[in-house]
């Protein structure tokens, strides 16, 4: 005889600059008090956050959970937590502008079979041939960066690293001017946040703006380029829709580089953490593709996977999640279970069974995952090759994390090369 799920407790309000910079207690006394807990975000919405590895990969599959945001959008009004921040949703956005629907046509926010094509049709284009032959390019453009960093002595890594490596390759991989980046990188920061404020209303509108003129380009001036790829690709008659290359150029282009980015500045700040580590990889180089592994496990750049929502009532252990409720996959949490990896909180690039869902699972698997495990590769193992004696400038303790309900990154990394 079954017993029946527990009821909902009242939702906790999670997402504070504290819990940011610091989330894995918070989040293993949640993971320890149910397998789903409602929280708020900062935008006043319900979500229920999964902290178990089981449980996210299983949920990860679970075609009970929808990720197609066309019908998604309609249920937010109706899962606010704060009815003072509903009705200044609802007065401001009626048709959900927050963020434009235009931008989530892509296949991260859409289910089968809209997903199933729109990944057929951008897999032609993002192939791992193409993504192999940057390696060289990707090898110089760091090497030439820590010359940079070699001759101030002293930087801020996220600035002098890991953000320009990253956000290049996905210019050179989209045919993206570079000269655009610091506009791009102010809107791809308000986009990522979660928050519901004009800013990042005023980014979106921006953001579209920026890539209708850019896709018009390669129509008009086609190159050797993922995006020009895009415009002209088609199979078995099917080609993207204005839309829908909007929506697809904002997706690689934001998730092309923010991953990388927080996975460059978690992982030089681990080892930093943990100079035996380092002296470990420096003995055996050939440890380093475990070590990229283990850095996402360990502080993985997206915390939380983008929402689902249920399309009926789902059970995830003894909690009922009713139908029409927004899942927020924590892929930090997930990261850190006991139940999958002894000793989760200490970083162990020798530990056996370090797999991670940091890049999703499943259909949703992140497809840019090869590139930036290549990127961190190479630019984490020659920083740390090029600076032996690298280490914080700062007290650690004063180091600030990103304010974001997905990416887990840092504001600022500033260190001394010698």
């Amino acid at each position: 005889m079954s017993t029946a799920p527990n009821p909902a407790p009242p939702p906790v309000e999670l997402f504070t600059p504290a819990f940011h910079q610091d989330p894995h207690g918070v989040l293993a006394t949640l993971r320890r008090s149910a397998p789903a807990v409602p929280v708020v975000t900062p935008n006043g919405l319900r979500t229920w956050l999964v902290t178990g590895y089981e449980q996210a990969r299983e949920l990860l599959t679970d075609p009970r959970l929808s990720k197609d945001m066309r019908v998604g959008r309609d249920l937010i009004p109706r899962n606010f937590a704060d009815a003072e921040k509903q009705r200044a949703f609802l007065a401001e956005s009626g048709d959900h502008s927050q963020f434009p629907q235009v931008l989530s046509v892509h296949m991260l926010d859409s289910d089968p079979p809209d997903h199933t094509r729109l990944r057929r049709l951008v897999g032609r284009a993002f192939t791992a041939r193409r993504i192999e032959a940057l390696r060289p390019r990707i090898t110089g453009l760091t090497d030439e960066l820590l010359e940079g960093m070699a001759r101030s002595g002293r930087a801020d890594l996220m600035e002098a690293l890991a953000f320009p490596v990253p956000f290049t390759v996905i210019c050179w991989l989209l045919g993206v001017p570079p000269n655009d980046r610091s506009e791009f990188r102010r809107w791809s920061n308000l986009l990522v946040s979660g928050a519901g404020t004009p800013e990042v209303r005023d980014a979106s509108v921006s953001m579209i703006a920026y890539l209708r003129d850019l896709i018009e380009g390669k129509r008009v001036r086609p190159a050797d380029d993922m995006l020009t790829d895009l415009v002209r690709v088609s199979e078995e008659g099917d080609q993207l829709t204005d839309d829908e290359l909007i929506s697809m150029a904002f997706l690689l282009l934001v998730a092309g580089h923010e991953t990388t980015v927080n996975l460059i500045g978690n992982g030089t700040l681990a080892l930093l953490q943990h100079p035996e580590v380092a002296e470990q990889l420096a003995g055996d180089p050939t440890l380093w593709p475990a070590a990229v592994e283990e850095f996402l496990r360990y502080d993985g750049p997206v915390t939380n996977a983008t929402w689902r929502f249920t399309t009926e009532p789902v059970e995830v252990g003894r909690v009922l999640i009713p139908e029409g409720e927004f899942v927020t996959i924590s892929l930090g949490a997930a990261g850190r279970d006991p139940a999958r990896y002894p000793d989760p909180d200490r970083l162990d690039i020798t530990r056996p069974h370090n797999a991670s869902v940091a890049f999703g699972h499943g259909i949703h698997h992140c497809l840019g995952a090869p590139l930036a495990r290549l990127e961190g590769h190479i630019v984490i193992s020659r920083l740390f090759a090029r600076f032996p004696a690298l280490r914080l400038a700062v007290d650690g303790t004063g180091l600030r994390r990103r304010s974001s309900l997905m990416m887990r990154g840092l504001e600022e990394l500033p260190v001394l090369t010698a």
